[in-house]
């Protein structure tokens, strides 16, 4: 086991990366920005570096400042978490080459899964089930483009290669419409991404967002830890998500799973891993891979009882996978709600002093903050201040224990998401289960305020 691991993150992934350290006896690093001094786990680090000012592209998105932390602290090995470098391949190849553990996938795996034409192409040669559409890279002739939309069917989405985020996608109805929409693209994807490269596929209308967690070791052995539904985005970005999917059935997320296993073992993967698929009329379509801990790792956590950032600790280290899939079970039910810093209904961020915080209590319920009285909530960075995640017996049961979580909790000072979280928990149809990726969007303009 490593003795000293630096962790490259911010906020609440900052936080939960140093508790899994503790756990393990690992001394963490923590590094901050200027905006981030206040910071609580900068507060409770045995040792922390400031590695530049609040702007990320000078401290957050900083290679060399972080890798001379990791240096003059003697840390043996750096945690990405999520967002910034963590699914930055050059990144994680320079740490190695500075004689650092990346704990994360290999580079090479990185740069596989980060290009959704060759993780498609890889996902088809390991038998995944994909959305159709184009083989790979759209070709230039606009007669070529016209006969693979037609092949495909039409609604189709121009999506970028080296996209992300929800960003990077068009819809395209019509034939008219399509090479201008190619061509918008593959513009918009050169300057936000640096790789103009677009591929086509076919724009399921109503399908629901459906995850697999996937965890490798470095000796060949791999697992799958069940799946989450995040199906309630806005704009792409999730909302709420839970585990396991209501309403599908058990053999076809096994069958979907092993498939996922099999594919981490072909390509070589190591660490934590997302398959992230769309669900449309009992057939599962791969969209991308995320090859790092995501957001919404807790639920997992709470109906699996399995720790996954101890675990990504312990694999990097080259430590074998402390569980096989047969040890693992899914138990009860597990909801997480996205705390945001923003006007609940206008998104408006809302960065300032929290003068009030109240975190809930009570069986099955965690909450995974930085936040506390008197922070300060930073204008510079994302506007998520926190997670509440719930677990019950039943999904019915993880809902009341939602609701009344969602009730104790108090913040204060700024506008805060609460309040459509708390009207969404008592929603008819999200309650009976089962609501698809557009549902939350058409939701909100029935809903204005």
């Amino acid at each position: 086991m490593f003795k000293k691991i630096l962790v490259a993150n911010r906020g609440e992934i900052a936080l939960r990366i140093q508790r899994a350290c503790r756990e393990l006896g690992v001394r963490a690093v923590m590094v901050y920005s200027e905006a981030d001094r206040e910071a609580k786990y900068v507060k409770l680090a045995e040792e922390a570096v400031c590695i530049g000012p609040a702007q990320s592209s000078l401290s957050y998105l900083n290679m060399p400042a972080i890798i001379s932390a990791a240096e003059v602290t003697d840390a043996e090995a750096i945690h990405p978490g999520y967002g910034f470098l963590s699914e930055n391949a050059d990144f994680a190849e320079r740490v190695e080459k500075s004689g650092f553990q990346f704990i994360g996938p290999t580079p090479e795996s990185i740069r596989l899964m980060g290009d959704k034409v060759s993780a498609k192409q890889a996902m088809i040669k390991a038998g995944v089930p994909c959305v159709p559409g184009s083989e790979g890279e759209l070709p230039d002739d606009p007669t070529q483009i016209r006969r693979i939309a037609k092949a495909v069917g039409y609604p189709v989405i121009i999506k970028a290669a080296g996209g992300g985020g929800g960003r990077g996608m068009r819809v395209v109805h019509t034939e008219a419409a399509l090479v201008n929409a190619v061509t918008t693209t593959r513009a918009e994807a050169g300057a936000a991404f640096g790789n103009p490269a677009v591929y086509l596929e076919k724009f399921l209308q109503n399908p629901r967002h459906i995850e697999i967690q996937v965890m490798a070791d470095k000796l060949k052995n791999a697992v799958y830890l069940g799946e989450r539904d995040c199906s309630m985005q806005r704009r792409h970005q999730k909302i709420i998500e839970e585990a396991p999917a209501p309403g599908i059935a058990r053999k076809l997320i096994e069958r979907l799973g092993e498939r996922c296993v099999t594919a981490c073992k072909k390509i070589g993967y190591r660490g934590a891993g997302t398959f992230e698929f769309l669900y449309e009329d009992g057939e599962f379509y791969f969209i991308e891979m995320n090859t790092r801990v995501q957001v919404e790792h807790p639920v997992t956590e709470m109906t699996t009882g399995i720790d996954i950032v101890k675990t990504q600790i312990m694999v990097a280290a080259g430590e074998k996978l402390p569980f096989t899939q047969r040890q693992i079970q899914i138990r009860g039910h597990a909801i997480e709600c996205r705390l945001n810093a923003e006007d609940p209904y206008k998104f408006i961020p809302s960065p300032g002093r929290v003068t009030m915080w109240h975190a809930p209590g009570g069986p099955g319920v965690r909450v995974d903050s930085h936040v506390y009285t008197n922070y300060f909530v930073p204008p510079n960075y994302d506007s998520m201040i926190g997670k509440i995640i719930v677990h019950g017996d039943t999904r019915d049961q993880s809902l009341a224990r939602m609701r009344t979580a969602l009730g104790e909790t108090v913040v204060e000072g700024i506008s805060s998401n609460i309040a459509l979280h708390r009207e969404l928990m008592l929603d008819a149809k999200f309650v009976a289960g089962g609501t698809n990726i557009h549902y939350l969007e058409e939701w909100l303009s029935h809903h204005q305020r």
